[in-house]
């Protein structure tokens, strides 16, 4: 924890949008991930209204109800619960014949500017969602490296210029933090556990900006207490930033009520039992999707998802880190997450913290 006082502020410009190229592209079609879509996120701009979207204590959410004209409505609504039908049901429109669009949010706020879409069942008034956003490599790698590498699998589409995500249910990182940590010795320990996983999660495959609001928590009771999992949420920052520590999530400032738990109800024995043993849990899973694994670095490697500079930045920051030469030789993102896999999956421990 020697580090710890060093803390990450918010990126200072934007983000880039890269494109899905053609190598990326067949990868995508090759496992399914790239379907002919009934919507393309342009349609859904097409709208002629808007309102602010409050919360239940009239909070404003960065979110706007978006309306459309109804000959608009009686053509992409439905096409909308089709798209759900593919992402749920194989695209059984039978089995979901029930459900209907309820409504469509629009967020300017961030870099996807994605639409939310509510989908409800018409019986019971049981409701989900999913996102349609504007399809960027970046994202592309990081919702896939997730479903590949982590506990967690993700559902989501592209066609052309166009994503289709799954909604990821939790409770927001930042809400987690502020309402449920004071909680037993027994459940804090646990969470403490989870988060120095996730960390861990996080660096290996370089994913960042894991902010307490880019990530949720799933809790699940369990014989004496409770089981945690943080599940990411935004990939925008899959493999993008030149800084090593904005891929730790534990150096956000957001996320000091979890460092300062840590630091509490571990030591360093402890914490670098629990990476240990995450890595030797992605190990297990890179073995067992070894090829496609391998299909996905090889598009990574070649594809151009980060302003040179910071590939130059984060390729001597994580040399100087692992003392390894290798990484000085890595010209791309996803030669250094390539480096990195290699680099954690074939030596002892050392901990990120």
């Amino acid at each position: 924890m020697a580090e710890y006082e060093s803390r990450l502020d918010v990126p200072s410009r934007k983000k880039y949008f890269y494109t899905i190229n053609d190598k990326l592209n067949d990868y995508l079609v090759k496992y399914n991930r790239n379907l002919k879509l009934a919507v393309q996120y342009s349609d859904l701009l097409r709208f002629q209204l808007s309102v602010p979207l409050l919360d239940k204590n009239g909070h404003d959410t960065l979110w706007q109800t978006v309306y459309y004209d109804q000959s608009e409505m009686m053509e992409l609504y439905p096409s909308l619960t089709g798209i759900y039908s593919l992402m749920t049901a194989s695209g059984d429109l039978e089995v979901v014949e029930h459900l209907q669009i309820a409504q469509i949010d629009y967020c300017t706020f961030g870099n996807s500017k994605p639409f939310r879409i509510r989908v409800i069942n018409k019986f019971n008034d049981n409701y989900d969602y999913f996102y349609v956003k504007v399809a960027d490599a970046s994202r592309v790698y990081g919702l896939e490296l997730e479903h590949i590498l982590s506990p967690n699998r993700i559902s989501y589409l592209t066609d052309g210029e166009t994503l289709i995500e799954e909604h990821i249910s939790g409770l927001p990182g930042d809400v987690f933090i502020e309402h449920r940590i004071n909680t037993s010795k027994f459940n804090q320990i646990r969470i403490c556990k989870e988060f120095v996983k996730f960390n861990e999660r996080c660096f290996i495959r370089l994913l960042g900006d894991m902010r307490s609001y880019n990530y949720v928590v799933h809790i699940t009771p369990d014989i004496e207490g409770n089981q945690y999992r943080i599940r990411a949420i935004d990939f925008d920052q899959q493999s993008y930033e030149g800084r090593r520590q904005f891929y730790l999530p534990h150096y956000f400032k957001e996320n000091n009520p979890l460092v300062m738990l840590g630091i509490k109800h571990m030591d360093k024995q402890t914490m670098r039992q629990y990476q240990e043993e995450e890595r030797s849990l992605i190990n297990s899973r890179a073995r067992l999707v070894h090829y496609r694994l391998m299909d996905l670095l090889n598009c990574m490697k070649t594809d151009l998802i980060s302003p040179q500079r910071k590939v130059d930045q984060l390729a001597l920051e994580l040399s100087e880190y692992h003392d390894h030469s290798s990484f000085k030789a890595c010209k791309t993102m996803g030669e250094l997450v390539d480096a990195q896999l290699n680099y954690y999956l074939s030596v002892k421990i050392k901990s990120s913290w």
